[in-house]
């Protein structure tokens, strides 16, 4: 059946296969994508909705490089919130309820639709290796596929064990078995691998749910979208999700099955997502609240199945039923199935490098929940770098790595590899030292241009970018060479508690004021004039407005950013030995030496190397 050699093999079929495998094969590499399911590629396992506080950034950093979960995400979207609005535009994140099934479908419609990909449905229970190179995959049917580069994107599927109460079984989904074989040869490999658990709440029939009796969560009034591409408009109608809470009565109810809890009685000792944490976890740690957010999310169009958002949990079923009901606007509740916790097998992430291949065996990338992450958007993010670096590597070319100043990607990925992780990673805007620059508006200024260089995103999207780009630029330039009048303006900053001018001034000075926003200005009628004759759209004028408002913050950042470049140019030997550097810590030279970072900057990143052992390193390299 498999007579050929494919360049790139991906194996399994969530967000982060499906987005390796699309990047693959459109960088003209002859891909092959292998999982358990066809039917279910890119499945939602836990909640129905993409993006959120930074994910949305990730999301339209995706779709800025030419991956495809923005554009699947608007055109499976029930509803569009940007959140925190409120804040500073460097806060702001895109976030979508999802189509569940739709969302799926649509997934696999666009990777139907991608030349040089092949499918295969089948277990992949081993890798072929020769002289720590991999050459190809296994199956469970005994069937070998030669490969020059695999990515492996197993999720929650290595060894899956899901628990309910005291019961357990092995899965790596509900209803899907769980993969075996990979976890056992990696460690005979000289791997290092875990285990971490996630968990997911159970879903409900909405038929049964008293929604009067909870507040309403509707979409914006004005709703944008993810891609940045015009394949997708921005919804006209929305589905609205619903909050209710839960009380003492239901966290004591929730009590009475602690000790049948796999999480509190032992039986599970993985270490689960800190800032997702299940109903029981939140009722433990946080004992003085008395109670907690239920976030009620339609799973489609025209299902009646309902996400509990703030209710995961491992606890018997019949735990969770009878404490659901005490829920307000849950009180006839039906359940469609019992929420449930996973535990699967990891590989702390500091065996890659900055591209996802693995240090140990050469060809062989890793991305996603193997990697120890949580979310979609952040295996998504990892499934698409680890493509483009699988292909550009076949074809010979240099790899393609984002730094901490360029993409969220690029934080996500350094801090997988520099510091690790042993609980599921997840990303926030705090973990980035440069959000000013790294905001959802402007992914695609950041990211198209690179992206096509290496023969990713499209001259389409590239020329949409540069459209987009020159066209806020040069409103920025007008607020900058315009000036305006006393008698224009002043009725304006009046109406804005401002305070007035006196005599003529550039429009820029005025609109760099915190409280006057485009459309104050847009009352002075040439700014409202420069805006119809050029036809500029939402993007273009958000766009201006950001660099009007934030550029003090904006230059500032690009200083700090092009210093930590100055030391991510200054690199390390390969394979150099910190153990003669008596003058650094022990815990560093140990540090470094399993590690191996590649340049300085990455060097100072990684956890238990102090500043002093820096400059030792400084020192002996020469500078």
């Amino acid at each position: 059946m498999f007579n050929e050699v494919y360049d790139v093999i991906v194996v399994g079929g969530g967000h982060a296969g499906s987005e390796a495998a699309a990047s693959a094969a459109n960088m003209g590499s002859k891909t092959l994508l292998i999982t358990m399911n066809l039917q279910n590629i890119a499945q939602m396992s836990c909640n129905p909705a993409m993006g959120g506080i930074a994910k949305g950034q990730i999301v339209r950093e995706i779709d800025a490089l030419g991956g495809y979960s923005g554009i699947v995400s608007d055109t499976s979207a029930i509803q569009f919130k940007m959140l925190n609005k409120s804040k500073g535009p460097a806060m702001w994140s895109p976030r979508v309820q999802s189509d569940r099934m739709r969302f799926a479908e649509d997934w696999r419609n666009m990777l139907e639709g991608t030349k040089n990909l092949d499918f295969y449905q089948e277990m992949v229970s081993g890798l072929i290796v020769e002289n720590h190179k991999v050459v190809g995959v296994k199956t469970s049917l005994g069937i070998s596929i030669k490969a020059k580069s695999v990515v492996l994107t197993n999720g929650t599927f290595l060894n899956g064990l899901i628990h309910i109460g005291d019961k357990n079984f092995g899965g790596g989904r509900a209803g899907e078995r769980a993969a075996t074989g990979i976890t056992e040869q990696l460690v005979q490999l000289g791997f290092e691998s875990g285990r971490m658990k996630t968990g997911t709440p159970p879903r409900v029939d909405g038929r049964s749910l008293d929604f009067s009796k909870m507040v309403e969560q509707p979409g914006d009034a004005v709703p944008e979208k993810f891609s940045y591409l015009d394949v997708t408009k921005p919804l006209t109608k929305q589905r609205s999700c619903h909050l209710t809470y839960t009380s003492n009565e239901v966290h004591d109810l929730l009590r009475e099955g602690f000790d049948r809890s796999p999480m509190f009685n032992g039986r599970i000792q993985s270490l689960g997502p800190r800032y997702c944490p299940s109903i029981e976890d939140k009722i433990n740690r946080f004992a003085d609240k008395d109670r907690h957010q239920l976030f009620v999310e339609p799973e489609g169009w025209n299902t009646v199945e309902y996400y509990v958002n703030g209710f995961s949990t491992s606890l018997p079923e019949d735990v969770q039923f009878r404490a659901l009901r005490s829920v307000v606007g849950f009180e006839n509740v039906k359940f469609f199935r019992p929420g449930y916790a996973i535990e699967y097998d990891y590989f702390p992430p500091t065996q890659l490098q900055h591209t996802l291949e693995t240090k140990l065996v050469e060809g062989l990338y890793f991305a996603g929940q193997i990697n120890g992450t949580t979310g979609y958007e952040e295996a998504g993010s990892q499934g698409l770098m680890a493509g483009m670096n699988a292909s550009l590597k076949v074809q010979g070319r240099d790899p393609f790595i984002l730094s901490r100043s360029e993409a969220y990607i690029g934080v996500l990925v350094d801090d997988l590899i520099t510091k690790g992780t042993e609980e599921p990673y997840r990303m926030f805007t705090s973990r980035a030292e440069y959000r000013t620059l790294l905001r959802q508006d402007n992914a695609d200024i950041r990211l198209t241009p690179k992206s096509f260089e290496v023969g990713l995103a499209s001259e389409k999207r590239l020329k949409r970018m540069e459209e987009k780009h020159e066209k806020a630029e040069a409103f920025v330039e007008f607020f900058k060479e315009t000036s305006v009048k006393p008698e224009e303006i002043n009725p304006v900053l009046v109406d804005n508690d401002s305070a007035p001018m006196t005599q003529s001034d550039k429009m820029f000075k005025i609109f760099s004021r915190p409280n006057i926003t485009i459309h104050d200005m847009r009352r002075v009628s040439s700014v409202d004039d420069y805006i119809n004759q050029h036809d500029l759209d939402r993007e273009e004028i958000e766009q201006a407005e950001i660099q009007v408002k934030y550029s003090g913050y904006i230059n500032k950042e690009k200083n700090n950013a092009e210093k930590l470049t100055r030391l991510e140019n200054i690199k390390i030997p390969k394979n150099f030995d910190y153990s003669k550097l008596q003058s650094m810590s022990t815990e560093a030279r140990q540090k470094l030496n399993k590690i191996q970072p590649v340049t300085i900057s990455q060097a100072s990143r990684i956890s238990g190397v102090s500043p002093s052992d820096v400059s030792v390193l400084l020192v002996y390299l020469g500078r």
